[in-house]
């Protein structure tokens, strides 16, 4: 049992202003793994009251006193990683082989990915004859952080913000905070100045809400759901906050006439399925040609159901759990609006796979024959859950992938120069074609309502920053 009852503010672990308990819940086995204390605009006070104290030194540190303190984050991280691991695992239910090959190493890659940005990144530039612009750390940044990639969301806004010279106010999910309270003790060890990393764990409407309406606080950077990104620009409106959002998605797949067909189906379902579905960038809507549909109906039920599903601490298995149960319950209604609104159930259902007769596990499901109408091809699942659509030609594909209140991700699969060709066509930040994975020295973030702002690397940093002009700097 993780016990994880205290914050860290201002370098120490201190008690919350009021205790409030609650129970980190396995979702593999619908029991308490952890304890956390849920925090108040009290506790949120006296962590923003110490990133401002420690802003004034840290917003002055040179280059070399931050690469040399992310240089030891990354050396204590090493050191740490079975840890994390098994917290993930735990906490949201990420199979251990996923936990331990891209769960936790995606959070050392993004300080690995900030320390090399950081060698050369330019801080200051001539403008005109005289003139000389300068960008600076922003300030006290709040960072909402959410459950189903808990380590690799956290870094991808830390690193670049300790990177620039910023102090931080972290609130990681209520669902999946263990593994934050991990990465707060290699801070520590670490030597991260006193207040320059706090950690408060609590619910969004409190905490989330203290933080986003927090005069003290200059930025909020956030991931997360659509819906609770609303919330937290509104909250942050009154102060006029910068705020950075990476938010939902419903990315396509487009497997083109060209593409070697079975072999995208098959790489397509298994994108989708990753880490049980619950990734803002899933390539949940695949569009396939109208004559084609029966052959990808097949090939995706075949390669569903070759997925192995349960316990997630087993080296075998490959997809684990559903978070959290309201979450599951709301899988559960969305596969079941797909069979209503007449979609074709390929594989899987809304009941638990054989032999799992607790936690929050749905089969891997595949729907065929969905128009881009339906419920399941317009809303966000965030589960194990793929639609596959038929297109008439390539404008008509690039039409239902652009029919979307969202533009986070898309695929392409194809020849490549033709793949390239439909991918400038598409509205989304990002663009994967043929199996390429996410690249954490490349831009992460959306379009439309998926989103503003990017992370990682050297595109994370700018968000964190202000521009500053200073005129007759040279002489004339």
């Amino acid at each position: 049992m993780y016990d994880c009852t205290t914050f860290y503010i201002d370098g120490n672990w201190a008690s919350p202003a009021g205790a409030t308990p609650h129970e980190v819940i396995n979702p593999a086995t619908e029991q308490a793994v952890g304890r956390i204390s849920l925090g108040s605009s009290a506790d949120i006070d006296k962590a923003v009251a110490a990133a401002r104290k420690a802003f004034a030194g840290f917003s002055q540190s040179s280059r070399e006193e931050r690469l040399a303190l992310l240089d030891r984050i990354i050396a204590v991280y090493k050191t740490r990683m079975d840890d994390l691991a098994r917290a993930v695992t735990a906490e949201m239910g990420a199979p251990a082989t996923l936990a331990a090959r891209a769960q936790v190493p995606s959070g050392l890659g993004h300080f690995m990915q900030a320390r090399k940005a950081l060698e050369h990144f330019e801080f200051e530039e001539p403008a005109g004859k005289t003139s000389r612009v300068f960008r600076e750390p922003i300030g006290v940044v709040g960072l909402i952080t959410p459950w189903n990639w808990p380590l690799n969301q956290i870094a991808a806004k830390l690193a670049p913000a300790l990177a620039v010279g910023c102090t931080t106010v972290h609130k990681p999910s209520e669902i999946a905070p263990l593994s934050a309270h991990v990465l707060a003790e290699i801070l520590d060890e670490a030597g991260v100045p006193a207040g320059v990393y706090n950690l408060v764990d609590g619910e969004g409407p409190v905490v989330g809400a203290a933080m986003s309406s927090h005069p003290g606080i200059d930025m909020i950077s956030f991931t997360g759901s659509t819906r609770a990104g609303i919330d937290v620009a509104q909250k942050a409106a009154t102060t006029v906050k910068r705020v950075t959002q990476e938010l939902g998605g419903k990315s396509a797949n487009i497997i083109l006439e060209d593409a070697e067909f079975e072999k995208a189906v098959r790489r397509g379902v298994q994108a989708c399925m990753n880490n049980t579905g619950q990734s803002c960038n899933a390539p949940t809507r695949m569009l396939v040609p109208g004559a084609r549909m029966n052959a990808a109906m097949e090939i995706a039920r075949a390669t569903a159901e070759g997925i192995k599903v349960g316990d997630p601490s087993s080296e075998e298995t490959v997809l684990g759990p559903i978070a959290y149960g309201r979450q599951y319950e709301k899988v559960r209604e969305m596969i079941a609006r797909g069979i209503e609104e007449g979609a074709t159930l390929v594989t899987g259902g809304t009941d638990r796979p054989h032999g799992l007769n607790a936690g929050f596990f749905v089969a891997p499901t595949v729907f065929g024959n969905v128009t881009n109408d339906m419920t399941i091809a317009r809303e966000e699942i965030f589960g194990p859950v793929l639609a596959i659509l038929a297109y008439k030609d390539e404008d008509d594909a690039v039409a239902i992938a652009n029919d979307t209140p969202y533009g986070l991700s898309n695929y392409v699969q194809g020849e490549l120069e033709h793949a390239r060709k439909v991918a400038a066509r598409l509205q989304s930040g990002m663009v994967h074609l043929n199996g390429a994975g996410v690249d954490q020295a490349a831009p992460f973030g959306g379009y439309k309502t998926s989103g503003n702002g990017r992370e990682f690397a050297k595109y994370g940093f700018e968000d964190f920053l202000e521009t500053k002009a200073v005129m007759g700097y040279e002489e004339a």
